[in-house]
């Protein structure tokens, strides 16, 4: 199966780089193109097999299944200019949330998915958010859910919880080490300790704290009874965060949602025109 990445940005070459160490796809059996040809280039130079399309007519020509790794509002214009060259044996997925799989079928007439990747799929973990699209042949879910099996969790989704669950998998990596490099920054400005200690310190704690769920030793309740004992040192750290968070996740969720649903609206105009 001939594989066709159109983008190498973050995210396409996150993709790249998961499916190609996890050996999903050979280098040979994988076709790239991006704007900034320099950018699949640097792959190339890492996985000498890779192929470069001179243009996107190539790529699709070429390849059974397309990922498209560009910014949103530029789907519509890509699919209406090379439209012609998707048949029916091929399927093409979308990474990006707001792009709806049944959009996509309303301008090519083959299978479509979106699937939304999480920076976690590198180290071959993780979850991948799976939509068919109501043409999507049961071949290509199969091969679409065997493939991502070697680098994640495949989880199919409803389209009424996409933004959320992909702020949980997608985004939450980004939330999470946010939070986690305040915590090394007020340990340093707080206490003796050194910013390199701090953060040794708490990557494996992270780590660590992964390996607990991972292995189903505890639950996230559990785990925080367990070491939470009652009147100690943690009771009184949960005490400051318990009055302090307040309803700050409230306002991410509602904040990456309203954003989710302005982008959507003017996409849909597009494919809806």
């Amino acid at each position: 199966m001939k594989i066709g990445i159109i983008g190498t940005g973050n995210m396409g070459t996150i993709l790249s780089e998961a499916l190609l160490d996890a050996k999903s796809v050979s280098p040979s059996d994988l076709i790239v193109i991006n704007r900034t040809k320099a950018k699949a280039e640097r792959l190339k130079d890492r996985y000498k097999d890779i192929v470069i399309a001179n243009n996107i007519e190539e790529l699709i020509v070429r390849s059974d299944l397309i990922f498209l790794c560009i910014k949103p509002a530029d789907f519509y214009s890509l699919l209406l200019e090379n439209k012609d060259f998707f048949n029916e044996e091929k399927c093409i997925v979308s990474i990006t949330s707001p792009i709806q799989p049944d959009w996509l079928e309303s301008l090519v007439n083959c299978s479509c998915a979106r699937i939304i990747p999480s920076i976690t799929n590198r180290a071959h973990s993780g979850v991948t958010l799976f939509t068919f699209g109501n043409r999507c042949s049961e071949l290509w879910k199969n091969k679409l859910n065997t493939l991502f099996s070697a680098v994640s969790l495949p989880l199919e989704i409803n389209e009424e919880i996409t933004r959320v669950s992909s702020d949980i998998v997608s985004c939450g990596p980004a939330f999470f080490s946010y939070l986690t490099r305040r915590f090394i920054e007020a340990a340093v400005s707080e206490t003796a300790i050194d910013e390199e200690t701090a953060t040794i310190l708490s990557e494996q704690m992270l780590i660590g704290l992964g390996e607990l769920l991972k292995k189903g030793y505890y639950s996230l309740p559990t785990l925080e009874e367990k070491v939470c004992v009652k009147g100690g040192i943690t009771g009184e750290g949960i005490n400051v965060l318990e009055n302090e968070v307040g309803d700050m996740f409230e306002k991410l969720f509602q904040a990456t949602h309203a954003k989710f649903n302005d982008e959507k609206s003017k996409l849909e105009r597009d494919f809806n025109s």
